[in-house]
């Protein structure tokens, strides 16, 4: 018989137990969805308060009724010897480095993420106060790094696997940093660990390998362009007098502008990176001008002028409209930070502005509230599996395409719109909306 795992899906503490388990070869079993376990709900009963007094995930039970809290005490129980450190020497520094991920990495980190999420407001100067932390503690990593593959010893050991796991959320919600590029031994510790099997039992742990792949090609991009511009240049024949002038005109030009050897090695990355495909260039053009209907709804009275202007030119076959539903309404608490997340989400999603827009809304009350939008995206299909930067937030809705042609949809977009009607899919009331566009 298995232990149990309670905890809620994608919960980082929870996969240091996890993977663990798959070192040690562990029985586990996972309780994160409903039935078993409804985060919320279930965490609060008499039954599990009575073995886990704080109500806090991950938790542990074994079938023997031990009962475990604290992500790093059930990791350390579910390993084995290797993972632990099999010399007292090694186990001290398997702990050492437990204890930085716990104490430097995971607080600025939380600092910098958890305004992304919508878990606490942002603010600037705390913001900018946590990256500096992050570069500092990613520093100190990138260093010890220097000549070794694993953090203690020569193979896996419980250090690596909470180091791997304390920097997800940065890979995962800020994982374009420009600050990456400058700490090459520290992803290819990640990416050597995300890419060993038991790391990737837990699908989360395709963010790092991705990122890894993005931050090393732009390193060897960088490189590649400094020793281009390191060789001699070969003298080229002269060119026929026709058009010299026009040819020094040029040249002088060019001079004018700021010299690329100004460039600090990030933007020499990003400015030599090709640029992105259009991830709409597969779709026939649309007789529907996305732009031209925002500036009606931006301008000029919605019920009378825009959402009529909507219908009467709204291609049927070139764009697709959505109702998005939040996944996890019992994990919204204020209201100010459930609007955080939508906010949040539209920013990442800047890119996508050109060929979408949403009416997201919340409804309800502080602790009693939920979250619902109308999408309207060009082509028939969800966008964001187009672009690996819009996956961060979509998987936390749920997404039903709506017939155009139907009543619901006719309502539904009008009430959106609008910000006004009974909503009664919803049964809560209107609170505040959000409009992407």
């Amino acid at each position: 018989m298995a232990a149990t795992l309670y905890t809620y899906p994608e919960n980082w503490r929870a996969f240091k137990a996890q993977i663990a388990a798959q070192y040690s070869g562990a029985r586990l079993k996972i309780a994160s969805t409903s039935p078993a376990f409804t985060f919320g709900q279930s965490n609060r009963s008499p039954v599990f308060l009575s073995n886990f007094p704080l109500g806090k995930v991950p938790a542990y039970q074994g079938d023997d009724g031990f009962c475990l809290f604290e992500s790093n005490a059930i990791a350390h129980y579910l390993s084995n010897d290797a993972l632990r450190g099999s010399t007292p020497q090694a186990s001290a520094q398997v702990l050492q480095w437990v204890s930085f991920a716990d104490s430097e990495i995971i607080p600025p980190a939380s600092a910098w993420v958890f305004p992304t999420l919508g878990i606490m407001q942002f603010n600037k100067q705390a913001t900018e106060q946590a990256k500096e932390e992050v570069k500092r503690v990613l520093a100190v990593l990138n260093q010890h790094l220097n000549t070794r593959t694993f953090l203690v010893g020569e193979r896996v050991s419980l250090a690596d696997v909470t180091v791997v796991c304390s920097l997800l959320w940065l890979y995962k919600q800020v994982k374009k940093s420009l600050f990456y590029f400058f700490y090459p031994n520290r992803a290819r510790f990640a990416g050597c660990h995300v890419n060993l099997k038991q790391f990737l039992a837990f699908n989360n742990f395709s963010i790092l390998s991705e990122s890894i792949s993005v931050l090393l090609f732009k390193i060897v991009i960088s490189l590649a362009k400094k020793f281009a511009e390191m060789q001699p240049k070969k003298e080229t024949p002269a060119k026929k007098e026709k058009g010299s002038k026009e040819g020094e005109k040029k040249k002088e030009e060019k001079k004018a502008t700021p010299a690329e050897e100004e460039m600090d090695e990030c933007e020499a990355a990003l400015a030599s990176e090709p640029k992105a495909k259009d991830p709409f260039a597969h779709l026939p053009k649309s007789s529907f001008i996305m732009d031209e209907f925002k500036r009606k709804y931006s301008n000029e009275d919605t019920l009378t002028v825009a959402l009529p202007y909507f219908w009467d030119h709204f291609d049927r076959e070139g764009f697709s409209i959505w109702h998005s539903e939040y996944r996890f309404p019992e994990e919204l608490t204020m209201s100010f930070m459930s609007c955080n997340l939508i906010t949040g989400m539209f920013q990442r999603l800047d890119k996508l502005r050109k060929n979408a827009f949403a009416s997201v809304i919340l409804f309800g009350a502080n602790n009693d509230s939920c979250i619902t939008g109308i999408w309207v995206f060009r082509g028939q299909d969800l966008a964001f599996t187009l672009s690996d930067d819009w996956q961060i937030d979509y998987e936390s809705y749920t997404w039903r395409k709506l017939d155009v042609d139907s009543e619901e949809c006719k309502t539904m977009v009008k009430e959106y719109f609008a910000w006004e009607g009974e909503f009664k899919h919803v049964g809560k009331p209107f609170n505040q909306g959000k409009i992407f566009k």
